[in-house]
């Protein structure tokens, strides 16, 4: 398994317990637990190291028109400095992954990628998309994934700790603290961190308000020490704040909590958007790959829909679990846990269109027993953050 280059700063924390995902050796607690992680995030702030994550740079004068025809989601208009996220489709309109797109110029864009796609998506994008034939000759696509250094701040201390830490490394940095307080979400600037070009987002995976930071850490003096110390920073005052390092288990309760799709769960290469809860992610009004398939599914109506379920009897409804109503199966579970903060026990389940809609009582087999739920609106829990940007 790999790791990443901010491992060596955590590995010997006491309490630690890592597990495998997407081929890396990752934190899944820090010692505090699961639950202790989660509320931290919630209720003060969490540091995730998420350098697992990939970075495909798309560059040149055809890049734009490129991206614009390769994913669903509308990018006319959109400023440099814009993160946007959007579905990346086959032709049949599956889900090849879901991103973020950062618009770094009209001729720069550095797309962020789920750490078990990246090899996918970048012989997608680079090589096995049909748009090639169309000779794109302006075109630069360069996997950057071993180049950076990714740490996610997230909570409602988000903001006075990046703060903080900023002024401590002020003089070193070229960031106008101002800037980044009016930061809206969604959201990013550049400039340097310690002697590494960086980009500081208002995004996250939490439902939470908070900040990604990225390092590439592979161009600076100090390679991936810069990385290390920028972690380190931020930890001190994190912890000084009551928060917590927070591993994948957090990181998972909290976006359920939330109804964010997990690529792998909601997200596949036999779902579509319109299947997943992303149609607002696609622009319909242009040409892009996938788009005939997905008007069709459109047009005939997607055969099923994602919707949240609460249990009203005890039980997790874990992954691939069935779902039935009135005795009938009607589809199962995506993803499911334990929610702190609800204290409930949650799901995101695929099932069939028109089949249950919202305070509609279901039963989720688990471990053969027929459980009752119910279905409910999603997000579960929503925190008011930053205004948004349309």
């Amino acid at each position: 398994m790999k790791t990443t280059p901010l491992y060596s700063a955590y590995k010997s924390m006491p309490g630690i317990r890592c597990t495998e995902f997407g081929g890396w050796k990752m934190p899944l607690e820090f010692g505090g637990g699961i639950r202790a992680e989660h509320l931290a995030v919630r209720e003060k702030a969490g540091l995730f190291d998420v350098s697992h994550m990939g970075e495909i740079r798309v560059a040149g004068s055809d890049a734009f028109s490129f991206l614009d025809q390769l994913l669903p989601a509308k990018l006319e208009g959109k400023e440099p400095g814009t993160c946007v996220y959007t579905p990346m489709c086959d032709t049949d309109g599956g889900i090849i992954d879901d991103l973020l797109l950062y618009i770094q110029s009209s001729e720069e864009f550095l797309l962020v990628v789920n750490a078990g796609n990246i090899d996918t998506d970048f012989g997608w994008i680079s090589k096995d998309n049909p748009l090639l034939k169309k000779h794109f000759r302006h075109l630069v696509i360069e996997n950057l994934s071993d180049a950076f250094v990714q740490i996610a701040l997230q909570g409602p201390l988000a903001m006075d700790i990046l703060t903080t830490t900023m002024e401590q490394l002020y003089g070193n940095h070229s960031f106008d603290l101002s800037d980044l307080e009016d930061l809206p979400y969604y959201r990013f600037e550049e400039g340097t961190l310690l002697d590494a070009q960086a980009v500081i987002s208002r995004t996250g995976y939490t439902g939470e308000d908070g900040f990604e930071i990225y390092l590439n850490t592979a161009a600076a003096p100090s390679g991936p020490v810069a990385g290390i110390q920028l972690w380190d920073l931020f930890l001190s005052q994190v912890t000084a704040a009551g928060g917590l390092a927070c591993g994948l288990g957090a990181r998972d309760t909290l976006r359920l909590e939330a109804a964010l799709p997990l690529y792998g769960h909601e997200l596949t290469p036999s779902t579509t958007p319109l299947e997943s809860g992303l149609t607002r992610f696609v622009d319909f009004s242009k040409p892009f790959v996938g788009r005939g398939a997905l008007l069709a599914q459109r047009e005939q109506g997607a055969s099923r829909v994602l919707k949240g379920i609460v249990m009203e009897e005890k039980g997790i409804p874990r992954t691939g679990y069935a779902v039935y109503k009135d005795g009938t199966l009607i589809g199962e579970i995506t993803s499911g846990t334990a929610s702190p903060s609800l204290k409930a026990f949650i799901g995101l389940a695929h099932l069939e269109t028109g089949r249950a809609r919202a305070g509609d009582t279901v039963e989720v087999d688990i471990r053969g027993t027929r459980k009752k739920g119910r279905i409910a609106p999603t997000p579960f829990y929503k925190k008011p953050v930053v205004s948004t940007t349309d």
